[in-house]
């Protein structure tokens, strides 16, 4: 392993007279290469409350679920998105096979720390016990949830406990040498802080001997004060050695490659021929190319040679590739893997033939109501995918949308794409604004406010609501915007106005998208996606012609034969 790599040691100990009936759990996960640069390494500790078999596998589901679901989570995840997704999932699973428990629950405490290049991550519920222990510091790094029951104190806000959990979430800046203790609410008030300090530090090169002398040495004070130690667990993990400070921010995907020099029609580069220049930007080249091997025809994406080696574009490109390949999506362009070693930076996708959403309208003005609302339908299925990946496009708009020769959609282009990580605000908006802002940019991009999925909501009801009438939303442009009063006079223009066809329902569906407020908008777009979706036919719409209705003919047969009855007595 690497010298700049994180390295930790890690020892445990418990007291256990009955392991059958032992209510509590504990492990540390420490990976290798990849998985711990991604994912980083992983302590936690459970604790139950009941005092039977149930008590045990709901420790040990808790611990072995955690582990086995954490490093299952997709790479581009960030530690704390992965970690609280699977306590949340966690959670909700405790949570339903509780009710099917007589004298028992799946309820614990658990608190689990990932340590991260150079950060701890907790996360905490319940009443289990980290602390720091830094020199002769002795710190809590968790808080009691805990209520008081007859004497008794029990754990509150547990896992299992609801159906919704509350989790507490802190991080910590690791220092070499760091040592964190772990235990169950059932030590607590046998040691001292001074104590724990002492027995530790007495011989910190054996980690599993100084929970041994911690064991001992509760014991013998429960011992003393008259109450049992089978519930007594300590583990301890230390911070031998942490990555060289700015590691962690370099791009692990092909950085090392240099920029691809300009190429035209003809050239070659590694094996690829170019057959066309798609797009030539200030960021980024797009060329059409072919296997010069296998005749494959593919289409490749290059940083500009124009960029500067600090350019937030250029530091961001590798994680393009990364976000692109994970998407499993039939309206997603998909990566394609290089048959050849590269030598250069660049990925590559499968070429989709077909026209960018505004030329194919162009030449298909006469396109139906009902075929626009399919296409947009499938676009909200792309956006969809990307955002079950925590990624925001932040780019949509009708030129980065392919229709294919059978008429169906593919969304490219994810040169603004982004995770989803309230901790990066800036850095997104500032890779929207150097990408461009157009037309469809959610009003929040050009006002330097908070963006998120419903940013992305915004772009899309606003390149269906031009599909669907030819005109934008509002007269003034979001990404002219200047102050919140040029927010305040943005006025929605009905759909229907340009186009009857659309119902009242969706038109009402597309303002509410297009809210100025990010706020005021859907808060998923599964709620807008419903609105999208083809209403039955009423009722009077399946039903057969009069004529063609039995009763009707002999109703009118008999109104026939009164009519005639009439004339003729009034004849007489």
């Amino acid at each position: 392993m690497s010298n700049s790599s994180l390295s930790l040691t890690y020892g445990q100990a418990f007291v256990a007279p009955d392991l059958h009936r032992h209510r509590s759990s504990m492990s540390v996960q420490i990976p290798q290469g990849e998985a711990l640069q991604a994912k980083g390494g992983c302590a936690l500790i459970s604790d139950s409350t009941w005092r039977n078999s149930i008590a045990k596998q709901a420790g040990d589901l808790s611990v072995r679920g955690f582990l086995a679901d954490y490093y299952s989570t997709p790479e581009h995840w960030d530690v704390k998105t992965s970690a609280t997704r699977v306590l949340r999932a966690l959670n909700s699973w405790c949570y339903s096979q509780s009710g099917y428990i007589e004298g028992g629950s799946y309820i614990c405490s658990l608190s689990a720390m990932i340590f991260h290049q150079r950060q701890a991550h907790l996360f905490h519920m319940g009443d289990t016990l980290v602390y720091r222990i830094r020199g002769a510091e002795f710190e809590q790094l968790t808080r009691d949830h805990v209520t008081d029951l007859g004497g008794y104190r029990y754990p509150s806000r547990a896992l299992g406990m609801d159906g919704h959990v509350d989790i507490d979430y802190s991080t910590f800046t690791l220092k070499q040498g760091d040592l964190f203790l772990f235990m169950t609410q059932a030590v607590r008030g046998t040691l001292v802080p001074s104590e724990y300090v002492q027995l530790i530090r007495a011989d910190v090169s054996d980690l599993d001997a100084a929970c041994e002398r911690l064991t001992a040495a509760a014991n013998q004070r429960a011992s003393e004060r008259g109450y049992n130690a089978n519930q007594f667990c300590f583990q301890l993990v230390r911070v031998d050695r942490l990555p060289e400070a700015g590691t962690e921010e370099t791009p692990r995907l092909f950085h090392h490659l240099p920029v691809p020099p300009e190429v035209s029609p003809g050239d070659r580069l590694d094996g690829l021929e170019i057959v066309a220049v798609l797009s030539r930007t200030p960021r980024a080249r797009v060329y059409h190319v072919r296997d010069a091997r296998s005749g494959r025809e593919m289409v490749m994406k290059a940083p500009s040679p124009e960029l500067s080696p600090r350019n937030v574009y250029l530091e961001h490109f590798g994680l393009q590739q990364r976000v692109v390949e994970r998407i499993n999506s039939p309206f997603v362009v998909k990566v394609v893997e290089a048959e050849r070693p590269r030598r250069y930076l660049y990925y590559l996708m499968a070429y989709v033939e077909g026209l960018s959403l505004s030329e194919w309208l162009r030449r298909h003005p006469q396109t139906s109501l009902a075929q626009r609302l399919e296409i947009a339908r499938q676009l909200v299925k792309a956006v969809q995918a990307l955002h079950r990946h925590e990624v925001l496009h932040q780019h949509l708009h009708p030129d980065n949308i392919l229709i294919d020769r059978h008429g169906n959609l593919v969304l490219t282009d994810f040169g603004a794409c982004h995770r989803r990580d309230s901790d990066s605000q800036g850095v997104a908006r500032e890779l929207a604004r150097q990408v461009g802002l157009t037309e469809h940019s959610a009003p929040e991009y050009a006002l330097d406010t908070e963006v998120g999925r419903r940013s992305d909501q915004y772009s899309l009801a606003s390149t269906i609501y031009w599909m669907l009438t030819g005109h934008l939303p509002y007269t003034q442009l979001p990404n002219h915007l200047r102050s919140h009063t040029d927010l305040e006079q943005m006025t929605y223009r009905r759909a229907r106005l340009s186009n009857p066809a659309i119902s009242e329902d969706l038109d009402d569906a597309l303002r509410r998208s297009l809210d100025p407020l990010r706020a005021l908008r859907f808060r998923r777009i599964s709620e807008f996606a419903y609105r999208l979706r083809p209403k039955p036919r009423a009722q009077t719409d399946d039903r057969r012609p009069p004529w063609r209705e039995p009763a009707n003919v002999w109703q009118a047969i008999a109104t026939v034969l009164l009519l005639l009855l009439i004339l003729s007595w009034w004849l007489k």
